[in-house]
C-alpha cells in the first residue's frame, strides 16, 4: 500500500494534478468546516515522455448537456458495446470503430495508466502560427543594437513556415511591408490617435471591398480568395530581408526635452498589433475571443509601465520578462529559451487553448486563477460562489506551455443529510482543445477521482491526506488574486484569520494551554509556508516598485508547483569542509563563518561567502596548491548555480556577495530573524549572524499563532 506522499506525486507525474486534499469531504458543510478549500493545481500539458498521442478523436457521451469524454472510470457493457457516463450515468453506443473492443481488447482511453490521454483532431485545416514583433525604438544606442541583435537571432529558432510581422514605435507607429523587395515601406500613425480594428484594417487596406454580384457556385478549396499578405509573411521567404530591416531600425529621431522621458506609443503600437491580427484570425472562424498572446521583454533601469500592461500577458498567457538592459545576458538567454524544444523537437509552446471542467454531481466549480479568461459557459456544475475567476466552467488560455499551472477551485454542494454511500468517489474531468507548436489541433483529457469520506468517523482519514504544499500555494494564490484589488494588510488579516481557524480545527491541545499545542505531519509544515508567505513581495509591496510587483505576481499565477512553494520559501544549500552539500533552515542560524550558502528565491541565485571564507579567498588560498580542497569548495555552488540557471525561466538574477557585501541584503531580507540586533546578547554571537529588522522571527509568530489556536475567545 503506498503511502498518501507516495500517491500524491505519482498522480503528479501522471496526470499533472496536486489537490489540497486527497480525501474528500462529503458534505458541503463539513467542507466549509476545513477552512481550505477544496483546489487542486493542474499543469494542462505536463510534459509527458511516455505519452504519445492517439491518433482518433474522443467518444462524448451523448447528453448534450454533459458530452464527457470517455475515460478509465466510466461502466463499459463489452458484450452490448456499452458505456455508462460516470459523471452523468447516460448510456452510450459505441461508435462502429469499437466493435472489436472486449475485456482483454481495451483501447487506451479505458485503461487505468491512461487517466490523462491526448488526442490528434485530424479534420479541419491548421493555421500556421503568427509571431509579431512590436519594438521599441526609444532606447540607447547600445541597448537598441543588443535588441536588435537579439530579434535577428530569434528569427532562426522560429518554425519556418511560420508568419511573422513587425512593428515598432516610438513617438510614432510604424507598421512594416515585408513583401517589398530592394526597398523599405512602411505605413505611419500617430501614437496620440487610438483607432478601431475596423478603421486599422481600412487604413492598411486589409478589407476587401465590397464584390459584384455574381451567380453563387460553391468555392473550390484553390479559389479561395487571397489574403493581403504584405505584412505577415513566412519565414522562411523573408528571413534575409527582415534581418536587414531589423538591422536598419534607428532610434526613435523625435527630440526629448531635458530631464523627460521619451514618448511611447505602447497603447496604439499594441491596438494597431491586435487589429492587424484580427484581420488573419478572420479566415479560421475565430472563436468568440481571438486567442492572441502578449508577450511584454521590458528592460530598463527606470520603470517601463508593468503595472498598467499587466493585464496584457496575465489574461492571455503570454510571458512577462524584466530585466535592467537589452544588453545582459540575462535577457538575451531568457529570450532564446523560448525558442527551446522538447525531447521530440517540438517547441514548448502552445496557443489558442480553453480549458473546460467537468464534475460529478456532488461537485461544482467555483473559479480559476491562472494565465486565463472566462469564456461565460454557465452549466449544472458552475457554482454561484466564486473563488478567482469564476461564473463559468470553461477558459481561455492564449498562449501556454508545458509548466503553466492554474489553481482551479471547487465547492461541495452535497447537502449534509443526504450521505454518499460507502465507498463512493467524485469524479473531475479537465478537458483541454489547444493548437501544438506543430500546428495540429490537440485535446488533452485527464479524467481523476477521489473518495468521499464522512468528517465525523473518519477525520484521520481526510487529514493523513491533506496535501500542505499544494494547499498553501492555492492558499497563497487565493490571498494574491485579493491582493490585486483589496488592501495589503486586509489581505493579511485574511490569511492570518483562515490560518487560526486551520489550526483550532486540526491541532492537538488543551484550551487555554499553547504549550500542549501540536499539529499532525501532514500539517506541521503549513504554518511556516504561511509566515513566509507573509514576508514575500506578492504581498509586501514596500521596498518593490510597482512594475516589480506585477512582474513577481504574474509569475507566481503561472508557476508549477515546485516553483511556487522555492517563490513563497526560498530553498538555503550549505557547503562546508565537513561535508556534502545540505539543504538548511532558511534562517540567521544558518549563516556562519565557515560556510558558503546557496540561496534559490526563484528570481534570484544567491551565494554567499561567510566572513572567514570571505577572508581566505581574499588572501587567495585557492590558488596555492595545498590548499586545493578550499578552490573546489568555492567552486562547487558556483557548478550547482549554473545546473539552476540553465533550466530557469525567466533566468534568474545572478548574485555573487560576502559578509558584509552591499549584496547581501538578499539573503538577510528572506532569512527568518531567529537573532536580530534585539535578542543579539540572549543569543549569543556564535549562533549565526544578526539581521538589524523589527520582523517577527517563525519562532514568535508560531508563538502567536498558538495562544490564538487554543483561546476560547476566537
Amino acid at each position: 500500500m503506498a503511502t498518501y506522499l507516495e500517491f500524491i506525486q505519482q498522480n503528479e507525474e501522471r496526470d499533472g494534478v496536486r489537490f489540497s486534499w486527497n480525501v474528500w469531504p462529503s458534505s458541503r458543510l463539513e467542507a466549509t468546516r476545513m477552512v481550505v478549500p477544496l483546489a487542486c493545481l493542474l499543469t494542462p500539458l505536463k510534459e509527458r515522455p511516455d505519452l504519445p498521442p492517439v491518433q482518433y478523436e474522443p467518444v462524448l457521451c451523448s447528453r448534450p448537456t454533459c458530452k464527457a469524454i470517455l475515460n478509465p472510470l466510466c461502466q463499459v457493457d463489452y458484450r452490448a458495446k456499452l458505456w455508462a457516463c460516470n459523471f452523468c450515468f447516460q448510456r452510450n453506443q459505441f461508435p462502429p470503430a469499437y466493435a472489436g473492443i472486449s475485456e482483454v481488447n481495451q483501447p487506451a482511453e479505458l485503461m487505468p495508466q491512461f487517466s490523462t490521454i491526448e488526442y490528434v483532431i485530424q479534420r479541419g485545416a491548421s493555421s500556421p502560427l503568427i509571431f509579431l514583433y512590436v519594438v521599441d525604438t526609444c532606447l540607447e544606442e547600445d541597448d537598441l543594437q543588443a535588441l536588435k541583435e537579439s530579434l535577428q537571432m530569434s528569427l532562426s529558432l522560429l518554425p519556418p513556415d511560420a508568419l511573422v510581422g513587425l512593428i515598432t514605435f516610438g513617438r510614432m507607429v510604424q507598421v512594416h511591408e515585408l513583401s517589398c523587395e530592394g526597398i523599405s515601406k512602411s505605413y505611419v500613425f500617430r501614437g496620440t490617435k487610438d483607432l478601431t480594428a475596423k478603421q486599422i484594417q481600412d487604413m492598411l487596406g486589409l478589407t476587401k471591398p465590397a464584390m459584384p454580384v455574381q451567380p453563387v457556385r460553391p468555392t473550390q478549396p484553390q479559389e479561395r480568395p487571397s489574403v493581403s499578405s504584405r505584412f505577415l509573411q513566412p519565414i522562411h521567404k523573408i528571413d534575409m530581408n527582415l534581418t536587414d530591416l531589423l538591422g536598419e531600425l534607428q532610434r526613435d529621431p523625435w527630440p526629448v526635452p531635458q530631464g523627460k522621458r521619451p514618448l511611447r506609443s505602447t497603447g496604439v503600437a499594441l491596438s494597431i498589433a491586435v487589429g492587424l491580427l484580427e484581420h488573419y484570425e478572420m479566415l479560421a472562424n475565430r472563436t468568440a475571443a481571438n486567442g492572441h498572446c502578449i508577450d511584454i521583454y521590458a528592460c530598463a533601469l527606470d520603470q517601463t509601465g508593468l503595472l498598467e500592461m499587466k493585464c496584457c500577458p496575465n489574461l492571455t498567457g503570454g510571458y512577462m520578462v524584466m530585466g535592467d538592459s537589452f544588453n545582459t545576458s540575462l535577457f538575451k538567454q531568457t529570450f532564446q529559451r523560448i525558442f527551446s524544444k522538447d525531447f521530440n523537437g517540438n517547441f514548448r509552446m502552445a496557443f489558442g487553448a480553453t480549458l473546460e471542467v467537468k464534475t460529478s454531481r456532488e461537485l461544482k466549480v467555483a473559479g480559476a486563477i491562472g494565465p486565463c479568461v472566462s469564456l461565460n459557459v454557465k452549466g449544472p456544475c458552475v457554482s454561484e460562489n466564486e473563488l478567482g475567476v469564476g461564473g463559468t466552467s470553461q477558459w481561455k488560455i492564449c498562449g501556454l506551455d508545458p509548466t503553466t499551472t492554474l489553481g482551479i477551485y471547487f465547492e461541495v454542494v452535497n447537502q449534509h443529510n443526504a450521505p454518499i454511500p460507502q465507498g463512493g468517489r467524485g469524479a473531475i474531468q479537465f478537458v483541454t482543445h489547444y493548437q501544438h507548436s506543430s500546428t495540429q489541433r490537440r485535446i488533452r483529457v485527464t479524467t481523476v477521482a477521489r473518495n468521499w469520506a464522512d468528517v465525523q468517523s473518519q477525520l484521520k482519514h481526510i487529514e493523513a491526506a491533506f496535501d500542505q504544499e499544494a494547499a498553501a500555494v492555492l492558499m497563497a494564490r487565493l490571498g494574491v488574486f485579493r491582493a490585486e484589488s483589496e488592501e495589503g494588510p486586509d489581505v493579511l488579516r485574511w490569511l492570518d484569520r483562515q490560518l487560526i481557524r486551520l489550526c483550532q480545527k486540526f491541532g492537538q491541545y488543551n484550551k487555554e494551554d499553547p504549550v500542549s499545542f501540536r499539529l499532525s505531519d501532514s500539517f506541521s509544515l503549513y504554518p511556516q509556508f504561511m509566515f513566509h508567505l507573509r514576508r514575500s513581495p506578492f504581498l509586501q509591496v514596500f521596498n518593490n516598485s510597482p512594475d516589480e510587483s506585477s512582474y513577481y505576481r504574474h509569475h507566481f499565477a503561472r508557476q508549477d508547483l515546485t516553483q511556487s512553494l522555492i517563490m513563497i520559501q526560498p530553498i538555503l544549500y550549505s557547503y562546508s569542509f565537513h561535508g556534502p552539500p545540505e539543504p538548511v533552515l532558511l534562517d540567521s542560524s544558518s549563516i556562519l563563518a565557515d560556510r558558503i550558502l546557496l540561496m534559490d528565491t526563484f528570481f534570484q541565485i544567491v551565494i554567499y561567502l561567510g566572513e572567514t571564507i570571505a577572508q581566505w579567498r581574499k588572501a587567495g588560498y585557492q590558488d596555492m596548491p595545498e590548499y586545493e580542497n578550499f578552490k573546489h569548495l568555492l567552486q562547487a555552488p558556483l557548478d550547482d548555480a549554473q545546473e539552476i540557471l540553465q533550466a530557469r525561466f525567466p533566468m534568474p538574477r545572478y548574485i555573487h556577495t560576502e559578509h558584509g557585501g552591499s549584496q547581501a541584503r538578499f539573503l538577510l531580507s528572506k532569512v527568518n530573524p531567529s537573532q536580530t540586533h534585539n535578542n543579539l546578547y540572549a543569543w549569543g554571537q556564535e549562533t549565526g549572524a544578526p539581521i538589524l529588522t523589527d520582523d517577527v522571527s517563525l519562532q514568535v509568530f508560531m508563538d502567536h499563532l498558538k495562544k490564538l489556536a487554543v483561546s476560547s475567545a476566537c
